[in-house]
C-alpha cells in the first residue's frame, strides 16, 4: 500500500480529487497518509478532515529561518513514513534536501503543457494569463516528477485543454482542472502505486 503526503496551501481542489479517486477506485492500492499545509487558512486542511485524514499545517511563519521551516516540513514527511510526496496546489518551494530524501518520488502537478508556460514565476492564475496573452490555441496539464530545477523534472502524463476565445483565466484555469488535473493526477498516482512506471534516462517509461 502506497502511503501518501499531500502537500497544499489552498482550496484543496486536487486533493479532493485524489480523495474520490481512491474512494471509487481509480487510485487503488494506495491512501493517504497525511495532508500537510504551510497555509493555516487552506480549505484543504478541512476537506482532510472531513475525509478522515491526518492534517496539519507547518508554517514558514512559524521558524526564524527558512531552513529550520524545510527541516521541520522534512521530519514531518519522514515521521509519517510516507512513500510518495504529492504536491497538489503547493505553492512553497521544495528545498533540495527534501528532493533529494525523496528522489523520484514527489510528483507536482502544473496547470500547462510543460515545457510552455513554466518554470519561475509561473503560477497560478498567471500560467493561464500567459496563454491568453500568447493566444495558443491549446493548453492543458501536467504530472511530472520533482527535481532540483522549476518545473524540470521528468514528465510522468498530459493532456491536452482547447482555449476557447471569450476564455478568462478563471475559466481556462477551471476547465483544465476539470478535463486534465483532475484526470491526470489520479492516473500517476495509481500508476505509480502499482509499479507500473520508471524513470529512464531521466524519461518516464511505462512497464
Amino acid at each position: 500500500m502506497l502511503k501518501l503526503a499531500v502537500l497544499v496551501s489552498g482550496g484543496g481542489t486536487n486533493l479532493q480529487a485524489i480523495i474520490d479517486a481512491i474512494a471509487d477506485g481509480r487510485i487503488t492500492n494506495a491512501r493517504i497518509e497525511t495532508v500537510i499545509s504551510n497555509n493555516p487558512g487552506a480549505y484543504a486542511l478541512k476537506r482532510a478532515e472531513k475525509a478522515g485524514i491526518t492534517a496539519s499545517c507547518i508554517s514558514p511563519k512559524e521558524y526564524a529561518k527558512r531552513e529550520d521551516f524545510h527541516q521541520a516540513l522534512l521530519q514531518a514527511l519522514l515521521l509519517a513514513k510516507v512513500d510518495l510526496v504529492v504536491l497538489a496546489g503547493c505553492l512553497v518551494v521544495i528545498p533540495e534536501q527534501i528532493v533529494q530524501a525523496f528522489e523520484h518520488r514527489i510528483i507536482n502537478i502544473h496547470p500547462s503543457l510543460i515545457p510552455s508556460f513554466c518554470g519561475k514565476d509561473y503560477y497560478g492564475l498567471k500560467v493561464h494569463e500567459g496563454v491568453l496573452d500568447r493566444g495558443v490555441k491549446v493548453t492543458g496539464a501536467t504530472v511530472h516528477f520533482v527535481d532540483a530545477g522549476t518545473d524540470t523534472g521528468p514528465i510522468i502524463l498530459q493532456k491536452a485543454v482547447r482555449v476557447e476565445a471569450s476564455d478568462t483565466p478563471e475559466t481556462l484555469q477551471r476547465r483544465v482542472m476539470e478535463e486534465a488535473e483532475w484526470v491526470i493526477m489520479p492516473k500517476a498516482i495509481d500508476l505509480i502505486a502499482n509499479n507500473k512506471i520508471q524513470v529512464t534516462g531521466g524519461k518516464v517509461v511505462e512497464i
